[in-house]
């Protein structure tokens, strides 16, 4: 696991061209705390910070291919790279290492970028093949390991965090007001934009290629395969998904340093930490975080599953000085970033980092397995086919005081099926709909629907079950769920592994037929009969509950003067978003009418971003949020 950084048709002077790409891998060393390495050919300049993981004493990058004219600085894991290595080896291709990166290279030499469709593993990568002085950047299918990039003068400047650009570029870039609107709306910037006006996200499963005159080609090169309607052998589809399901922990196991599992007592984390025990030498290593406020422990469940498993279990019941931890983990990140389930995350990492260097976790199995309440919720509800009716049925809600008991339902059933999905993953940001009226450009989305693109689940056909999994996969899995992981086990240097994401297991789950994974009454439907019998009985029965934390109660305690100080006319926020409209969120929240802790967090988030760039000078901020973990 490492952090990558570069830039390409760029001139720089004498060792300004090092100096420079030292500085923008300095800015993510927390990714990569072992070593550096850094490349330099002309004006194409790759850097890398590794955290050692595969072949710890031979993995130094950049690694080049045996007459050097091929170079690549990598960020990930390759899971089926011994495979792959004994394919080019009987090619004639003569590996220096053991590394997984090395493979990359070779496999370039053979197949150019349709190398991509043969990678099983999460990355980030930049490659410079230096006969056709191209550069060639990539992204893994899921999302799992992110890479930005700007366009500037004909030239190109990427890296891992939007940390490493500003090293390099950062007079130069200006928060965009429609990325806030977005931030605001789903709690995160969804990718390819970013909260800078000109730098964008490679989205998951896309390529760039670079020439110095020519420009950039930016392309998809996988994308989840459709449900197929004739996969009806409920049995037969069980026996493949416990095959596949064993198979992608089992490979995702590999490292030359200690190994563990994050388990929060869900079905998912469960099932992988199952799986585990069946391969691994020896007692499985496992962490779970538990709060003291009841209604938010989890812990309890963790540790029987674990004892039910005979694992080694860590656990930590926390108390948190929330105010003295806020900072830190909202400026851990180098955007804003809503979701506050980033304080668990980031403390469960915190605790298996000091014991392993490697953790998988059970992320992805609710957009894969359909195991979000919110799927049942809009198959079950009320929805009006004709067009008409829903707008007639909309206006009439609009028309309603803000306060009218039910009027979020009825603006609801006047949606489209689609606007009704839309609506569990988007926060309003109209101040019609009861949001804060967050000031866009010219153009920008604002209604709940524009906000989330229907072409997200383009590919699903009628199937509509399978069309919300396949959106929350392309747009709330990479944009929330992996980024989240990513920075909270990266700012502690934790190599965090999502075997649900294994290629051939993603390409299986996404053919299944919507409706054996999720109905209006029953979620997870194949999942749960796949892993019968390998997770205590205790925790098929359990309801669903996220990864949160107890905002409603702090909002009116130890982060009451946060949400108050959101009123402050003067702060950086208020270019942002309409004040009376922040002020009745605050109030309804403080005096108990409405619950807004969602919103509320995402803007004290925002405004701690904010408030870390020059009053008045947002434009140009002269530095991002640095790390901070006191």
């Amino acid at each position: 696991m490492c952090g990558i950084a570069g830039f390409a048709g760029i001139e720089f002077s004498g060792s300004d061209a090092s100096d420079r790409l030292r500085a923008m891998c300095a800015a993510i060393q927390h990714r990569g705390p072992d070593s550096e390495g850094l490349f330099i050919d002309g004006d194409v300049a790759m850097g890398m910070r590794r955290l050692s993981i595969i072949d710890v004493s031979g993995g130094d990058q950049p690694i080049s291919n045996e007459d050097g004219t091929v170079t690549v600085v990598f960020n990930g894991e390759i899971y089926n790279h011994k495979a792959l290595r004994r394919r080019l080896e009987a090619a004639g291709h003569r590996f220096k290492t053991r590394s997984d990166t090395e493979v990359l290279v070779h496999l370039y030499e053979e197949l150019g970028r349709d190398m991509l469709c043969e990678l099983h593993g999460m990355f980030a990568f930049s490659m410079w093949d230096s006969k056709r002085r191209r550069l060639l950047l990539a992204r893994d299918r899921s999302g799992m390991k992110p890479l930005s990039y700007m366009l500037n003068d004909g030239g190109i400047v990427y890296g891992s965090e939007l940390r490493s650009l500003w090293s390099l570029r950062g007079g130069e870039l200006e928060v965009s007001a429609n990325a806030v609107t977005q931030y605001l709306a789903f709690g995160y910037v969804p990718e390819p934009s970013s909260i800078f006006c000109g730098v964008q996200k490679l989205p998951a499963g896309h390529f760039l290629e670079w020439q110095k005159g020519h420009g950039v080609e930016v392309g998809q090169y996988w994308s989840p395969p459709p449900p197929d309607p004739s996969l009806r052998n409920e049995v037969a589809l069980v026996e493949h998904l416990r095959v596949r399901l064993d198979t992608a922990v089992a490979s995702h196991l590999e490292a030359d340093v200690p190994l563990g599992a994050f388990l929060s007592g869900g079905l998912d984390s469960s099932t992988v930490v199952a799986l585990m025990a069946r391969h691994a030498a020896g007692r499985v290593r496992t962490f779970s975080i538990g709060f003291s406020e009841q209604s938010h422990d989890e812990s309890g469940v963790a540790r029987a599953v674990a004892e039910h498993l005979g694992t080694d279990h860590r656990e930590l019941i926390i108390t948190p000085d929330v105010e003295a931890i806020f900072e830190s983990i909202a400026l851990m990140f180098d955007e804003p970033f809503g979701d506050s389930s980033a304080i668990p995350t980031f403390l469960v990492s915190k605790l298996a980092r000091e014991s392993v260097k490697v953790a998988l976790s059970g992320d992805a199995g609710d957009e894969l397995f359909g195991g979000y309440r919110r799927y049942r919720d809009v198959l079950s509800g009320l929805h009006f086919e004709d067009a008409t009716a829903r707008r007639i049925w909309f206006s009439v809600g609009r028309l309603l005081p803000h306060i009218f008991p039910g009027r979020n339902r009825i603006l609801n059933t006047g949606r489209s099926r689609w606007g009704q999905f839309a609506s569990t993953v988007v926060q309003p940001v109209r101040i019609d709909e009861g949001g804060i009226a967050a000031r866009t450009q010219p153009g920008a989305a604002c209604w709940v629907e524009d906000q989330l693109p229907e072409t997200l689940a383009a590919g699903a056909g009628d199937d509509f079950a399978s069309a919300m999994m396949r959106a929350d996969f392309l747009g709330y899995l990479p944009g929330d769920i992996l980024a989240k992981v990513d920075r909270a086990s990266m700012a502690v240097s934790l190599e965090a592994r999502v075997p649900f994401l294994d290629a051939d297991l993603v390409d299986f789950v996404m053919r299944i037929p919507g409706d054996l994974k999720v109905t209006k009454v029953e979620s997870k439907r194949l999942f749960r009969t796949a892993i019968a019998g390998l997770v205590p009985e205790f925790i098929m029965s359990r309801p669903k509950r996220g990864f949160s934390v107890p905002l409603a109660k702090w909002f009116r305690g130890p982060l009451r003067s946060r949400i108050q100080a959101l009123r402050d006319p003067s702060s950086a926020l208020a270019q942002y978003v309409d004040r009376p409209a922040v002020h009745r969120l605050v109030s309804e929240h403080l005096i108990g009418r409405r619950d807004h802790s969602v919103l509320l967090w995402r803007l004290i988030v925002l405004r701690a971003w904010l408030d870390c760039l020059p009053s008045g000078h947002l434009a140009r901020p002269p530095s991002l949020p640095r790390m901070q973990f006191g």
